[in-house]
């Protein structure tokens, strides 16, 4: 059987669907690249910017405010106006935001740069989505959802060990400004490539506007939706608070671990999510069945996250795996977006997903502040060139919200249902 066969896609129109997919790929590739880059310069940015741990939790969680603000116009707009328009125009933004990050001498310029790098990234992942839903069938839609997370997920990796060894080579103002450019080539890249739809595919934007907005009344209005975007909340605390900012502080501070051991480190939490989300949508497409792979990867997300802040003499293969496992674990999200796309209809496919991705996104916008705000109530006073440091017991005040999350996302989970119809697409 060939690969057109086995995805149900013509082979005259595959090679389309497939560059289409890898632009809209790449540009969630730059997003979540963007989503944990403070990670590794959390030195710098605080000496830099004079910030505490709360002020530069709330710079990072700039990004998914903006992020967050994104996915009100997002659902609608790639229902309507198709992907092209829609991610040139996100990738330009990112790159003027990042232009303006990068240049900052302030923590007011640096804040709007990352505000307006979130706003931008924020249309890369359900404009995706909606590539993958109009030139895909839909039983491929979980395993094509985690392909492009995974994607995004080596954007997170390239954040991490590579960026960490970039700033220490070219500052972090020389490594940021990299970035925004390669944003803005992205963005004439797509614009130059990108089509909306096959040929043989209906135009989505036929839709009347009224019914449109009808029918996503009637999806908010449905308690799924919620019980599904608050368990994507809970489920990804971990790795949008922890991976995303405070890991890498955290693994130098408690476990005494290098900076460029400790970005090492946490890159094996997205390498897990890289192999998870792939992997669990392709078991679920192949089961078809939703819950039960959601509430098992909930569960060991809480199950690793749990250990690995609370045994104090793990050594760095178990830090490293305990971090592969919970970023695998935490992948299950991809069921989420599948069931909230199979309970909606297919001109609110986009609108249904967005919905889901505020949830998701909020989590970051969240917890990266509490702890921020939690590790200054603990701090104990300590300053080392012109920043503030935190003790190993403030980390461990701190960040005990990240196992409180899980756990609730395994609750939550168990309140899912399967969703009523599986169309073949």
């Amino acid at each position: 059987m060939t690969i057109s066969e086995r995805l149900g896609v013509p082979g005259t129109r595959l090679v389309l669907a497939w560059i289409t997919w890898s632009l809209g790929a790449l540009f969630y590739f730059h997003a979540f690249f963007q989503r944990v880059a403070p990670s590794v310069m959390v030195g710098e940015l605080m000496q830099d910017l004079g910030l505490s741990a709360a002020a530069l939790g709330n710079l990072s969680a700039l990004y998914f405010w903006g992020y967050g603000v994104a996915q009100l116009p997002t659902g609608v707009l790639a229902d309507r106006w198709g992907p092209r328009r829609l991610l040139s125009s996100a990738a330009l933004i990112c790159g003027c935001g990042g232009l303006l990050f990068a240049f900052a001498e302030s923590s007011a310029a640096a804040s709007l740069g990352r505000l307006i790098i979130g706003f931008g990234a924020g249309f890369g992942f359900i404009t995706t989505l909606k590539i993958v839903s109009v030139w895909f069938p839909q039983r491929r839609f979980a395993l094509l959802s985690g392909l492009t997370l995974m994607v995004g997920t080596v954007g997170g990796i390239a954040g991490q060990a590579p960026l960490a060894w970039a700033v220490e080579s070219f500052g972090w103002r020389g490594a940021m400004t990299g970035t925004a450019v390669f944003a803005l080539a992205l963005g004439c890249a797509v614009w130059l490539i990108v089509r909306d739809h096959p040929d043989t595919a209906e135009t989505q934007g036929s839709v009347e506007t009224p019914h449109l907005f009808r029918d996503i009344g009637q999806l908010l209005r449905q308690s799924q939706t919620w019980i599904i975007a608050a368990a994507g909340f809970a489920s990804v605390g971990s790795l949008f608070a922890f991976g995303a900012l405070w890991g890498v502080p955290y693994l130098m501070e408690v476990r005494d671990l290098s900076r460029p051991a400790a970005a090492a480190s946490m890159s094996m939490m997205l390498f897990g999510w890289a192999l998870g989300a792939p992997l669990i949508g392709w078991i679920s497409d192949h089961l078809a069945r939703r819950k039960m792979p959601f509430v098992v990867s909930a569960t060991g997300a809480f199950i690793s996250i749990f250990l690995l802040l609370n045994i104090s003499n793990l050594s760095l293969w178990m830090i490293d795996a305990l971090l592969f496992i919970n970023g695998a674990f935490s992948a299950g999200l991809v069921v989420a977006f599948a069931m909230v796309r199979e309970n909606s209809k297919a001109h609110t496919a986009g609108s249904a997903m967005a919905f889901l991705n505020i949830g998701v996104i909020t989590s970051g916008a969240v917890l990266q502040p509490l702890i921020g705000w939690l590790l200054d109530l603990n701090w104990d006073g300590r300053f080392e060139a012109g920043r503030r440091l935190y003790s190993p017991e403030a980390y461990e005040n701190a960040l005990w919200v990240l196992p409180a999350c899980a756990g609730l996302a395994v609750i939550l989970t168990l309140f899912t249902r399967e969703p009523r119809t599986r169309k073949s697409g």
